[in-house]
């Protein structure tokens, strides 16, 4: 009979284990339309029925999008900053605490187990003797086990909830990853931009200077005015005083890439100073589908771990509802003399089944319960609110990607033929054709021409960079080299 007791309680208690209060995470719906509005549609485009499914397999998920920009030294700024940037070793060690954390809830899940040794001799005041000797020797020496039985998924709760948590710090840490990436690739097209934009400055200050001279000696001729002179000096210090200002920027995304790939300012300053032309921009870039990003964007897949978390400590708080049943135990031996410790008889042992149950604090524990859910809920909008960002600025830098190609193409345009029209200018000036403002005014032009083609061709390189920045794709696992984590996800799965 007795064991037949024994059976159906050790039954009933897998049973139970077998269960988790509180509710289970679902992925939740979140309504996308099935392309980005402002995706560029091909004119071969086959309708949607009769073409392929479009997976997102383009440029952005087939390697690192800074490859296709065919540059070696933005290449070797950006490992450096994967591998020594500050900000994505804070990150790091941020991860690294959480999934401390998942391990040590864990270990609830089996017996804690401890062990302690005392000896000592103790003194009790006479009136309390007895007419014994006041004075005695202790020794003491016992194992400690304590287990709780996790009936109502408390336990398995508290690990889902930690490691939903680890999940969203590693998805933190990948989205650190691609800020870092690119903020350099952004400042790298920039300082480029800028020496493009100086080295305009400074062929066109040449330029005017030029022109100044030849006005100078014409007058000397007795061929010009004061006033043609001095119009000409004035339109050449405000070309020549672009230059300074371009030079300090340039200075500044210097300083700022070195600080993005940790490393003091001289180490760069040499290798960047030497003018190179803007990254060569890729033919097309494939932005995928809206659900392809909602799979790729860490921030997302942070919100929906942070969530789970959420709705998983929903289950720890539901759990405070029933008791809490653990199994204490203590096996050891004690002794009034060193030598009898550990001998039969004077071996000690314990076994007890502890019960805690707050049900007269029921109020505190629906509280906490009613917070729980009330966190979840804010997560919950949370996420959503954190999809609608994501496409928001995909759609953005989508739009501004075509918009800033367009404008790029025209102003190369523009630009060829404003230098082609000051040439033509100077040459009909010389043989007296036409007056000096029409030779500074076709300077100018050409000035604002090009200034204006190297700024749009930066915008253009800038709005690539970001568009990649909010697909989220073709990003590797990249991590600061040290030793203890091999992969992001290894920890994960444990």
């Amino acid at each position: 009979m007795i064991k037949t007791r024994l059976a159906a309680a050790m039954l009933l208690t897998f049973v139970l284990a077998g269960c988790a209060v509180g509710p289970d995470f679902r992925h939740p719906e979140t309504p996308t339309p099935e392309r980005f509005a402002r995706k560029e549609k091909p004119a071969d485009e086959k309708p949607a029925d009769e073409k392929p499914s479009d997976s997102g397999s383009g440029t952005t998920t087939d390697s690192e999008f800074w490859q296709s920009f065919n540059d070696p030294q933005l290449t070797a700024l950006i490992d450096q900053a994967l591998a020594a940037n500050n900000d994505l070793r804070l990150a790091l060690s941020r991860y690294d605490s959480e999934n401390a954390l998942l391990r040590e809830a864990k270990f609830d899940r089996y017996p804690t187990i401890t062990a302690n040794a005392q000896g000592g001799h103790r003194l009790v005041s006479k009136d309390q003797s007895y007419g014994f000797p006041r004075g005695s020797r202790f020794y003491s020496a016992s194992a400690n086990a304590s287990w709780e039985l996790d009936l109502f998924g408390r336990v398995r709760r508290h690990v889902e909830a930690q490691r939903a948590e680890t999940a969203a710090r590693a998805s933190d840490l990948q989205a650190m990853q691609i800020s870092i990436v690119g903020e350099v690739a952004s400042t790298y097209v920039q300082l480029r931009g800028a020496q493009e934009q100086l080295r305009v400055a400074r062929a066109n200050a040449d330029n005017q200077r030029e022109t100044l001279h030849l006005v100078d000696t014409r007058l000397r001729a007795g061929r010009g005015t004061d006033f043609d002179t001095a119009r000409a000096r004035a339109q050449f210090e405000i070309t020549a005083s672009r230059v300074p200002a371009l030079e300090a920027q340039i200075a500044v995304d210097e300083h700022r890439l070195a600080v993005l790939t940790a490393r003091s300012p001289e180490v760069l300053i040499a290798d960047l100073d030497a003018q190179k032309s803007l990254p060569t921009l890729p033919a097309d870039i494939d932005p995928g589908t809206p659900s392809d990003l909602l799979r790729r964007r860490p921030d997302i897949v942070a919100a929906e771990q942070r969530l789970h978390a959420s709705t998983a400590r929903i289950g720890v708080a539901t759990a405070d509802l029933f008791p809490r049943l653990s199994l204490s135990g203590a096996l050891g031996s004690q002794a009034f003399r060193s030598g009898d410790l550990f001998k039969s008889s004077s071996e000690t042992s314990l076994l007890a089944l502890g019960i805690d149950w707050s049900f007269l604090d029921i109020g505190r524990v629906r509280a906490r319960i009613a917070a729980s859910h009330a966190d979840a809920a804010g997560l919950l909008a949370q996420y959503q609110q954190t999809v609608l960002l994501a496409l928001e600025d995909t759609e953005n830098a989508l739009v501004r990607y075509a918009r800033t190609r367009s404008e790029d193409e025209q102003l190369a345009r523009a630009a060829a033929d404003s230098a082609q029209a000051a040439q033509l200018a100077r040459v009909r000036f010389e043989a007296g054709a036409i007056d000096l403002y029409e030779v500074l005014d076709a300077e100018r032009t050409q000035l604002q021409a090009q200034d204006a083609y190297a700024d749009s061709h930066t915008r253009t390189a800038t709005a690539a960079v970001a568009l990649y920045k909010a697909l989220a794709g073709g990003w590797p696992q990249h991590i600061p080299k040290r030793e203890g984590l091999a992969t992001l996800a290894s920890p994960l799965t444990q």
